[in-house]
């Protein structure tokens, strides 16, 4: 439960933001006249009100950090006045206490995928790989071909890939084992966005392609996505243990990047150097199995 020391440090916060952000704002922004010389720059809270549709009195208290209740209708058409960037209308929602919207890239952070696959290709000879909020895949590295088997004719989204690549699951030790973890964490994916028809659409391809995903789906278990152990059998190089761990880039919180880091265990870290190495290659184009 807020204290009445964070309530107030809120509300106080509430103003001095919503005063910033109306004043950088001109009025031909906002698609009005000048209007004449102005004492302050920026908008008025008048006008803010008569853009927003509410009343001048309510915006007044809500600038003034009053105790009011706010509905995420209004805060919106207060978002979209002000010009708020979605990192910013998710910030007003927290202020005005209220559960905030699901986190989306803004404009300029959308073109990030040069600097995403130099980071992943950096992690080399290690696999890594990022899908988006779907689990679909993104990128790849060439260690995540190598060692995981994604390929562009099969990999397409990851959930469904688990359950349904034989490459992927002979070489996955333990695969009945990690399975329903993996299910869950896409259930708490799914979560974070309950009216998502895409989340929807992978859903029912996976369990009509998967009689094994049906049945871990409907236990409806949550487990958050973090970090998960893997074993792998790799045709060439023999055992390999690592750790899959799930991150995210808080400009791009529609991506997830996975990367996968050798345990001590079987010399993995060794192996997956020498897969990467020329004769690794060359070993890796004609396996005995898998």
């Amino acid at each position: 439960m807020e204290s009445a020391g964070g309530k107030a440090h809120r509300l106080a916060e509430l103003r001095e933001f919503l005063m910033s952000r109306r004043a950088r704002v001109t009025p031909a922004e906002a698609g009005l006249p000048a209007g004449g010389r102005r004492r302050t720059p920026g908008l008025r809270r008048e006008e803010v009100a008569v853009l927003a549709g509410v009343g001048v009195s309510w915006y007044q208290w809500l600038e003034q950090g009053r105790d009011i209740s706010v509905s995420p209708q209004v805060l919106d058409a207060v978002a979209r006045v002000l010009r708020l960037s979605p990192a910013e209308r998710r910030h007003l929602y927290v202020l005005a206490a209220l559960n905030p919207p699901a986190l989306e890239p803004a404009p300029e952070d959308r073109d990030m995928c040069d600097g995403l696959r130099r980071l992943i290709d950096a992690w080399m000879p290690f696999p890594a790989h990022i899908m988006d909020v779907y689990w679909n895949t993104v990128l790849y590295n060439d260690a995540a071909a190598a060692v995981l088997g994604m390929r562009p004719d099969v990999s397409r989204n990851c959930l469904i890939d688990f359950f349904t690549d034989e490459r992927y699951r002979a070489r996955v030790r333990g695969w009945e084992e990690l399975a329903p973890k993996v299910v869950a964490q896409f259930r708490s994916a799914c979560s974070e966005c309950p009216d998502d028809e895409g989340f929807r659409a992978v859903v029912a391809e996976a369990k009509a392609a998967s009689a094994e995903f049906a049945e871990l789906w409907e236990r409806r278990d949550i487990r958050p996505g973090g970090q998960n152990r893997k074993e792998m059998d790799h045709p060439v190089a023999g055992l390999l243990v690592m750790e899959a761990t799930q991150l995210r880039v808080p400009a791009r919180p529609d991506l997830v990047i996975v990367l996968h880091t050798p345990m001590p265990e079987a010399g993995t870290g060794e192996k997956l150097e020498w897969l990467a190495s020329p004769e690794g290659r060359r070993g890796a184009m004609h396996p005995l199995a898998g």
